[in-house]
């Protein structure tokens, strides 16, 4: 507190009831309302410029400082013989924060009954450290024509802060950053292994997962775990574990985190042919289960690192997979680089399996000839 600490009642009462269909609120605006009780009014003009009662409050997520000056007769001041409220933003590192500041006098006599018709009120955006003041009235005329304000060397000051929300978030944004969050709690069900119902033996090692979370995410496994017919779904549940004899381990285990998570670290720690091959892997994992994402994210990983060597390989690959983007990316990386392309055993192997490719690879050429 400061040098006084000055006493607060609490909230004034409400205005009359409203039907609550009357109360729109379209600013959802955080507010604040205080009545500030100041004893020996008259003595308050003793203290020297500068003094300051204040007290804090919160409003809006934000520290607020109320001060409340007794008297401003500095003669630099153009206001001289006001009683003075100021507020001041304290929070640290607060900035661009609406608000508005305003002050009334009411009767001591009445806390929940007459104020002062004229309300005195300031707004800004605020950042920490900013201050807005209000001029409530002069001294003279709480001793003239206001005096009914004066009971027992008593004023009654209400004081109200109003935070205006900040910038509204997108909801696209929300509903990003919440997937978000419930991605990570899935990631923690496949660390911990809570409830698994079901074990994945690859390559000689054991793996629990969660039925329910591998068939929501993969037709394939909704298929073979839970809804196919009679007889699979009666293997799959007297089956102790489920035998993966097909698919490398760490192939395994990045498309059940790709499950869970809706990510893949792998493809952005491994570097150069490594991330390449494990793309390709995953792509063909993606596609044997459904995984259209996971493919779409290996595709697009397999995009940037074709090369001279891999090209070929990498077409076959697009080819069998139907996947357009890719093979479009390899074709056309293939007619500017035919040349050395077409030296490397990929190609080779390339017309040996997929024939039908060349074709196509050739009438583009052709097409591109008449063109020039």
């Amino acid at each position: 507190m400061g040098r006084g600490d000055v006493p607060a009642y609490s909230c004034l009462a409400p205005p009359p009831a409203m039907p609550p269909a009357a109360y729109i609120d379209l600013t959802e605006a955080a507010r604040s309302v205080q009545v500030f009780k100041i004893n020996g009014f008259s003595a308050t003009k003793e203290k020297p410029d500068g003094y300051t009662w204040w007290k804090v409050c919160t409003v809006g997520g934000h520290d607020w400082r109320i001060e409340f000056h007794p008297r401003l007769s500095s003669p630099s001041y153009q206001y001289t013989d006001w009683i003075m409220f100021r507020v001041r933003l304290i929070s640290t590192g607060a900035r661009d924060v609406a608000a508005s500041f305003s002050c009334r006098l009411i009767e001591p006599s009445s806390p929940g009954g007459s104020y002062l018709d004229l309300e005195e009120i300031t707004s800004a955006m605020f950042h920490e450290n900013h201050e807005r003041e209000v001029l409530l009235i002069r001294r003279t005329d709480l001793e003239g024509s206001q005096r009914q304000y004066v009971k027992n060397d008593c004023i009654l000051v209400q004081c109200a802060i109003n935070v205006l929300p900040g910038k509204p978030k997108d909801p696209a944004a929300a509903a990003a950053a919440a997937a978000k969050a419930s991605l990570r709690q899935f990631g923690e069900l496949l660390r911990s292994q809570k409830g698994a119902d079901v074990t994945f033996l690859v390559a000689g090692e054991r793996i629990p997962a969660h039925r329910s979370v591998l068939a929501a995410r993969s037709p394939v496994f909704m298929a073979e775990l839970l809804f196919g017919d009679d007889d699979t779904k009666e293997y799959a549940s007297s089956r102790p574990c489920v035998v993966i004899d097909d698919m490398e381990l760490e192939v395994f285990r990045a498309m059940l985190r790709f499950v869970y998570t809706d990510t893949v670290p792998e493809l952005d720690l491994l570097k150069g042919e490594h991330a390449r091959a494990m793309a390709t892997r995953l792509l063909e994992a993606g596609e044997r289960y459904g995984l259209k994402r996971l493919s779409r994210i290996c595709v697009e990983k397999i995009c940037r690192v074709i090369s001279v060597d891999t090209v070929a390989t990498t077409l076959a690959l697009a080819e069998r997979h139907g996947c357009s983007k890719l093979k479009a990316k390899c074709i056309k990386f293939t007619l500017a680089n035919l040349g050395a392309v077409s030296a490397t055993e990929g190609y080779k192997h390339l017309e040996a399996i997929c024939p039908s490719v060349l074709t196509e690879l050739l009438k583009l050429m052709v097409e591109g000839t008449r063109r020039v």
